[in-house]
């Protein structure tokens, strides 16, 4: 814990104060982000496609977290924690599910076909699963009630603490060891090694007795699982997640990983943590009205720069 208290300036103990509760703030969103680009730069490593559906999981799977668990506490009349673990394996069920049915599906068969043929497809996968929970909350938007929401201060001077809840602190921890732990698994083991040589070449790969098909399926199940533990997250944390959030998350994904690298999940968990910040940042400083539409006019001026063949070259 970090304390202000002997700055000369009361406004500029203030000041400071309020710019570390937004880097705060930031790093909690952040991790949210990351863990959501991580998981779409897995898939688009061996799609090499717009994946419009990854945001949809998200929001799906978190709606589907929070309805099991009010169906569990109200109906089954379970307590609260086995309510919500209730929900989180069904988050986790439903992941798993449409991870398959995507890969095989939708996936595979336009894997080759025009960009815009699965484009189009996402974007009917995406409108599909709004419908659908939708039509499960009966276009009522239900609420889990605050939880772990006991602030942890880092900083405090006269009148002023610069905290982060408990769950923001369990969500930047987990997600800091998965892309750990998965990026060093990328990058040692020999799952890692058969997904970057289909990332490069698949037929290549294929002509040198690598399962390629298994690798593609992998791939997309766990980009799947990633978005949604990413929604169980957010579930916790805001209480609620809206129909048109994954519409919402999964074109802020889409250009944060194009920034960040398709072909480097860590590298795109990377940016989309330090976009997480920025836009913590815009929120704290200036119209949050204004904040999307800047936040995308900064990605694309971002891409422009970068350059659309940067990732021409090696996965990394």
């Amino acid at each position: 814990q970090v304390r202000f208290g002997n700055a000369a300036c009361p406004e500029r103990r203030w000041r400071m104060l309020y710019f570390f509760q937004q880097v705060l703030n930031g790093l909690h969103s952040g991790a949210l982000y990351a863990l959501l680009a991580f998981g779409y730069a897995l898939t688009n490593g061996v799609l090499r496609r717009i994946n419009l559906a990854y945001g949809a999981v998200f929001a799906f799977c978190g709606q589907a977290m929070i309805l099991t668990a009010v169906y569990g506490y109200d109906v089954l009349w379970l307590t609260l924690p086995a309510a919500i673990a209730l929900g989180v394996a069904a988050a986790l069920l439903y992941a798993v599910l449409l991870g398959g049915v995507l890969s095989r599906a939708v996936f595979e068969p336009l894997a080759q076909r025009s960009a815009n043929t699965l484009v189009a497809a996402t974007l009917g996968v995406l409108l599909a699963l709004m419908e659908f929970s939708r039509i499960a909350a009966d276009t009522h938007d239900f609420w889990l009630p605050p939880m772990l929401s006991r602030p942890v201060v880092f900083a405090e001077g006269t009148g002023f603490r610069a905290t982060l809840t408990v769950i923001q602190l369990i969500d930047c921890a987990i997600v800091a060891a998965i892309v750990a732990v998965a990026g060093w698994r990328l990058a040692r083991s020999d799952f890692g090694r058969k997904w970057r040589a289909v990332c490069d070449d698949p037929l290549t790969a294929s002509l040198c007795g690598v399962d390629t098909v298994g690798v593609f399926r992998t791939a997309v199940l766990c980009g799947a699982l990633c978005a949604a533990l990413a929604g169980v997250m957010a579930g916790f944390y805001y209480g609620n997640i809206g129909f048109g959030d994954g519409l919402v998350y999964g074109l802020k994904i889409l250009f944060v990983t194009a920034v960040g690298g398709f072909l480097s999940p860590v590298r795109a968990a990377l940016g989309a943590a330090a976009f997480g910040l920025a836009e913590s940042l815009w929120a704290g400083y200036f119209p949050i009205e204004w904040r999307d539409a800047w936040m995308y006019f900064l990605l694309v001026a971002m891409l422009v720069l970068v350059g659309a063949n940067r990732d021409a070259g090696k996965a990394v």
